[in-house]
């Protein structure tokens, strides 16, 4: 199959185009602009585009299909040719369901820790040399791309996302898979550009529970309250297994699991990541995967990249990173990296970076989310609320939304690099919380302060 790819530079997209050119198809694309590590992985594929821009001209009538990224805009040259000629267009989830049709889908859906279950269980699968196909949302140990797609595996491990599928395609991506297998991790306001009401946002997972095939499985986070609503008002003839977080303790900064076979020391650590371990057990024993191999093979398991990954760290000081930005999950990262060094001093940084963090309605959510720092520090860009056409946020907003008096609140990046690097990290717990880098922060740079 000849396959185009209109922005191939985006993360899950460039992925794509890697593991169907692994599967034999002839894959083209374009792009106006790709960044690293994006750009060097598609060059070492000989898939990177020789020049950046929009060609009507690579779109011919012979392409078996052309795949839509979200970065494209409705009235792209190339999707318009495409259009004109009548191809088959798809969105990027629509693709993989064509590619999964007679494969049992596993779909890990949730507000947060999805990519963090979905890659607990291809940890899981790969541990013990279970071949299945999967979509991830990190880079994982051990995984060359976040897609693999083949004709003969029986299984294909999805991480469901939210948000809209493709520019002319306004479908949250998880509504398409129509899992046999789903779990549902947790509801918390998000990407309130596209729905406006926490309600309207609840709904979708309502409507992702009923796409689930009828005989299906949902796995869901009875802990959470808006999970439980929904799951337990599905109407769906499908089998309801609930999960909750494990027991469990911490003896000299290690979390030890309550297991049959008494207390099993993981490496991952918070009541939300054994929560997500709780979940992913369940759906790896709807796999076929039982208790206690699940157990074994878990032990290993240190995270997904930037899912509080741990840059630098010795005998009394730690530093992490986490893509942590919804208020809900700012606050169960910082409570769980206080939890796990209690003795120690805690300085959490925040970058607000996206629409809904920067947005001022919805900043009131982040209320109390820094409370378990000791040192609670935001960081954001006024450039960054004007590309994305916001209202201004002003300090005063920031420093009410948080309920945080002695909140420090840093706009230029100069300045809060500064003040990252002036510090004395010793017997302390660093934590730096983004989607975003900090306007440019070296990580690399941050470690060697620790070498």
């Amino acid at each position: 199959m000849r396959i185009h790819f209109i922005a191939i530079g985006g993360s899950a997209m460039h992925n794509l185009a890697m593991a169907l050119q692994n599967k034999g198809y002839e894959i083209s694309g374009s792009d106006d602009v790709i960044f690293e590590p994006s750009k060097s992985r598609l060059k070492n594929k000989n898939l990177l585009p020789e020049s950046f821009g929009w060609y009507p001209e690579k779109i011919t009538a012979d392409l078996d299909a052309v795949i839509l990224g979200m970065h494209a805009k409705p009235d792209n040259p190339e999707l318009l040719k495409a259009q004109e000629l009548e191809l088959k267009i798809y969105s990027y989830p629509e693709f993989l369901f064509e590619q999964s049709k007679y494969k049992t889908r596993v779909v890990i859906g949730g507000s947060h820790g999805k990519t963090t279950i979905t890659s607990m269980i291809l940890h899981v699968m790969n541990y013990h040399d279970i071949e299945v196909d999967y979509m991830v949302g990190a880079q994982l140990e051990g995984f060359d791309t976040m897609v693999h797609l083949t004709e003969e595996n029986e299984f294909i491990v999805l991480e469901g996302d939210e948000y809209l599928s493709s520019p002319i395609d306004r479908r949250p991506k998880f509504h398409l898979y129509q899992p046999n297998i789903a779990l549902l991790s947790g509801i918390a306001w998000d990407h309130i550009n596209v729905f406006p009401t926490f309600e309207n946002y609840k709904e979708q997972f309502q409507v992702f529970i009923d796409t689930i095939i009828n005989g299906g499985i949902i796995v869901y986070n009875e802990e959470d309250q808006y999970v439980k609503e929904v799951v337990e008002a599905s109407q769906n003839p499908i089998r309801k297994h609930a999960y909750n977080t494990p027991a469990y303790e911490i003896e000299n900064g290690k979390t030890l699991l309550d297991t049959p076979e008494g207390a099993m020391p993981v490496e991952v650590f918070g009541e939300h990541n054994l929560n997500n371990l709780s979940g992913a057990k369940w759906v790896c024993q709807h796999m076929g995967v039982d208790e206690a191999d699940f157990y074994e093979a878990i032990a290993s398991f240190k995270g997904a990249s930037k899912r509080l990954e741990k840059i630098a760290e010795t005998k009394n000081t730690a530093v992490f990173k986490d893509f942590a930005h919804s208020p809900s999950k700012v606050k169960a990262t910082t409570s769980a990296v206080k939890k796990q060094y209690e003795n120690r001093p805690l300085i959490a940084c925040l970058e607000l970076h996206t629409y809904s963090s920067l947005n001022t309605e919805f900043l009131k959510e982040y209320k109390g989310a820094l409370t378990a720092a000791d040192t609670a520090v935001v960081f954001y860009s006024p450039e960054a609320v004007e590309i994305k056409k916001l209202e201004q946020i002003t300090k005063s907003q920031i420093n009410e939304a948080f309920d945080r008096d002695d909140l420090i609140i840093y706009t230029n990046p100069d300045d809060f690099k500064e003040f990252l690097f002036s510090q004395h990290l010793n017997n302390v717990t660093l934590l730096l919380m983004s989607s975003g880098n900090y306007g440019g922060l070296d990580f690399d740079a941050l470690r060697t302060l620790f070498t």
